[in-house]
């Protein structure tokens, strides 16, 4: 059998949908994944398209946010007609709470600056929010409406990338773990597996998610670490909002069956991965201050998952600035799920040798230099 012409290091949501990007361009694909695709990072996101809830400021990264999500109205239907997958694209919007006096200061900034960047944001005073969410609790100061902000099940659409490339002929191998990336003559030319086996491809993308930074052979390290996530999940019929509901850095995101996604902390703990009674504590905790009835709903589920995350919290993308044939498609930290479809399509169109339509300039892998600090 010949050789692919993509080698993909990583089979989540990114993996899959560049695989699936650069398949549909004709180019033969081959996913290899350390474990189960779609079971890391991707399984444990909540899926929400929030560029606006979580921005911090304008800039290139917000452009490509917003850019991002302008593809998922019509991502939505064309995956289902493709793999017989509902990705559960939901667009009531996000709601950020003032529960404390400190909020005010932040949520104020934020939304001067938003509106001054021409933004979709809204004011809306205690009695306006609990107008949209009865449920929040009645301590509530005043929030911010982002009508823009929607949400996706992130494990469902993480499924549909996978079965989408595999209708476009892509080989998606488990339980495959890449050891080592092979350069000769400045070209990446393939990749060591860990039993020993050597694979060869034209173009090698590093999609390997928080593992990326492990391998071996890369032309200059990666500052690329784990950033631990838990999350739980509560039911409540009548389900108890529509919109996605945030405060303090704690959110509950509303599914149709009336289960809550409730995440999230971010904890340095290396590539241990755990549900702890003080991480589960903390979001429960802070799910409770946004609504009472959360505190009361039944408790139905608990997990947690490794963020890949850079020094500068941007993703890692497009290709070597030394080395022909190898890119990247890494390090996208809290926007994973938003990124993927707009990733996949960049990368994809590098690897078919194409200018990718958007400038990846401030996501080089080059930015951290050629020695750069360990990030752990």
């Amino acid at each position: 059998m010949s050789a692919p012409d993509v080698l993909v290091i990583g089979g989540g949501i990114i993996g899959c949908a560049v695989a699936a990007d650069a398949a549909e361009r004709g180019l033969r694909v081959t996913v290899l994944e350390r474990g189960r695709t779609g079971e890391e990072a991707s399984w444990a996101a909540a899926g929400m398209l929030s560029p606006l809830a979580e921005a911090v400021g304008p800039g290139p990264f917000l452009d490509l946010l917003l850019e991002a999500r302008e593809r998922f109205p019509a991502l939505a239907p064309r995956l289902r007609d493709a793999t017989g997958i509902d990705i559960g694209y939901r667009d009531e919007g996000a709601i950020v709470l003032a529960l404390r006096p400190e909020d005010d200061d932040v949520l104020n900034a934020r939304l001067d600056w938003q509106r001054g960047s021409g933004l979709a944001v809204e004011r809306l005073d205690a009695r306006e929010v609990l107008e949209r969410e009865p449920a929040v609790t009645d301590a509530v100061r005043w929030g911010l409406l982002y009508p823009g902000d929607h949400q996706v099940d992130a494990r469902r659409l993480s499924r549909a990338f996978r079965v989408l490339a595999e209708r476009r002929g892509a080989v998606v191998r488990e339980g495959e773990e890449v050891r080592e990336i092979s350069i000769r003559g400045g070209r990446a030319i393939g990749v060591l597996l860990a039993d020993g086996a050597r694979e060869e491809g034209a173009t090698v993308v590093v999609a390997g998610g928080a593992w990326s930074g492990r391998l071996h052979g890369l032309p200059r390290p990666l500052p690329l670490r784990p950033v631990h996530g838990q999350l739980a999940a509560v039911e409540h019929l009548p389900p108890l909002f529509r919109h996605i509901v945030t405060a303090a850095g704690i959110y509950a995101v509303p599914r149709a069956d009336g289960r809550m996604v409730l995440g999230a902390t971010e904890e340095e703990c290396g590539f241990r991965k755990a549900v702890t009674p003080a991480g589960l504590a903390r979001v429960l905790q802070g799910a409770a201050a946004i609504s009472p009835l959360l505190g009361e709903a039944a408790l139905t589920g608990f997990w947690s998952g490794l963020r890949p995350t850079t020094p500068d919290r941007l993703p890692v993308l497009g290709a070597d600035p030394e080395v022909n044939g190898l890119l990247y498609a890494t390090g996208h930290h809290r926007n994973g799920i938003l990124l993927a479809p707009i990733t996949g399509e960049l990368i994809g169109a590098m690897a078919a040798g194409e200018e990718p339509a958007l400038d990846l300039g401030p996501y080089g892998a080059g930015r951290f230099g050629d020695d750069p600090e360990p990030y752990c």
